[in-house]
């Protein structure tokens, strides 16, 4: 099964997106399997991190901000040089095994789509099988 799910964003953020994927999987019926999140993006990514405490998010964001700041130098014209920076070191994609019908993941974690270039209408996929 493929589950196309769509996203509004703002400029910079992480979006928790466990629920939808959740929903993806006990939609599927699949007990035992796998599950892949999948954004199809160039200036956005998928990740799994801590969910309990949001400074987790803010702390990511920030640490990213200075990884990979805006450059005078970047030649790409669009300006978004930084975001796809962003998106190619957090990656497009994440895989979670699904046992007895749920999705294997630690106590504290959840999914996020990672926005690096909103506001912006985006996708993201789930595969389950």
């Amino acid at each position: 099964m493929l589950k196309k799910c769509v996203i509004t964003t703002e400029r910079e953020n992480m979006h928790n997106i466990t629920g939808a994927v959740l929903d993806a999987v006990t939609e599927s019926g699949v007990g035992s399997g796998v599950c892949v999140v999948c954004c199809p993006h160039t200036t956005a990514g998928i990740t799994i991190n801590e969910n309990a405490d949001p400074d987790v998010v803010r702390d990511i964001l920030l640490g990213l901000d200075r990884a990979f700041p805006d450059r005078e130098e970047f030649r790409h014209a669009e300006g978004n040089s930084a975001a796809h920076l962003k998106a190619s070191c957090v990656g497009s994609s994440v895989m979670i095994p699904i046992e007895n019908g749920r999705l294997v993941l630690g106590t504290w974690q959840g999914i996020y789509f990672c926005e690096f270039d909103g506001p912006r209408t985006r996708q993201f996929y789930v595969k389950v099988f």
